[in-house]
């Protein structure tokens, strides 16, 4: 078919297309969730940032009173949404109460058929979005930043680290919750920790994913290759990947962890 036989519409999608790459997020199933969640929401607030040009939502919370410590940037998992039950819901609602207020973002998602490797495209999506997150808590005053991030959101957040760490004064440590990878990709958390000198928490289950449990020695000499020092990895007892069950415990370990490593307090406004 030559050009001159589509029709104007058609041409302008397959243009679209085009620019914007063979993957994207799935925009309108990032509004379905965004509906519900906004319908639903009992803790916190939600935001429309903007990152290349397109809104998305993101779960701002903050802390209750004077004396916030800091604020941490959560990403949650493959396919997920930032108010998920699994992992990032319990940090979210929880931190805050450690004094640490919360952006849970809402990373690039692909339709549910979408096979796992067609995720890669979407980091630098992620990358793009976790600048907004970054922006937007220091808008709010906040000074003292850290990222957090389950399973592919871990390694999205580790992978940008790897990059652009340097470029943020006011982030302070990572926490990887269950980070795994395909070697070779950029989902592959070793070569992230080996550019990271950032603290990094590296947390994971002891009945967790075997992809996550068969990398964490690689993990810990990769950190040591990086020549960093307040890398620390802790193994949960009795945890799966999601964490069900030991949420409390999840919390726990994760808020007195960036208490001791990224200390600070300052006064809300």
């Amino acid at each position: 078919m030559t050009v001159r036989k589509i029709g104007p519409l058609l041409l302008a999608i397959l243009l679209l297309g085009l620019a914007t790459g063979a993957t994207a997020s799935d925009i309108f199933k990032e509004r379905r969730w965004a509906e519900q969640i906004r319908d639903g929401l009992l803790v916190g607030e939600a935001q429309t940032l903007e990152a290349d040009g397109r809104g998305f939502l993101a779960l701002f919370t903050p802390v209750p009173g004077d004396g916030i410590r800091g604020g941490a940037i959560l990403l949650h998992g493959m396919g997920a949404h930032p108010n998920w039950p699994d992992v990032i819901g319990p940090l979210r609602r929880e931190l805050p109460e450690a004094r640490w207020a919360t952006l849970s973002l809402q990373l690039p998602v692909l339709p549910n058929d979408a096979r796992p490797d067609e995720y890669l495209a979407l980091f630098p999506e992620a990358d793009a979005r976790i600048d907004a997150g970054i922006r937007q808590l220091e808008r709010l005053g906040i000074k003292n930043i850290v990222i957090i991030g389950h399973s592919l959101g871990a390694a999205m957040g580790a992978n940008f680290l790897a990059q652009r760490q340097q470029d943020y004064p006011t982030l302070r440590a990572f926490v990887g919750i269950g980070m795994n990878g395909r070697p070779g990709t950029p989902a592959y958390a070793p070569d992230a920790l080996a550019k990271i000198t950032l603290p990094v928490l590296d947390i994971y289950g002891s009945q967790d994913l075997d992809a996550v449990i068969n990398t964490a020695r690689a993990r810990a000499g990769a950190a040591r290759q990086a020549g960093n020092p307040a890398y620390r990895r802790v193994e949960i007892p009795g945890a799966d990947h999601f964490f069900r069950g030991l949420d409390a415990t999840l919390v726990k370990r994760v808020a007195s962890w960036l208490t001791r490593t990224a200390p600070g307090t300052q006064i809300n406004r």
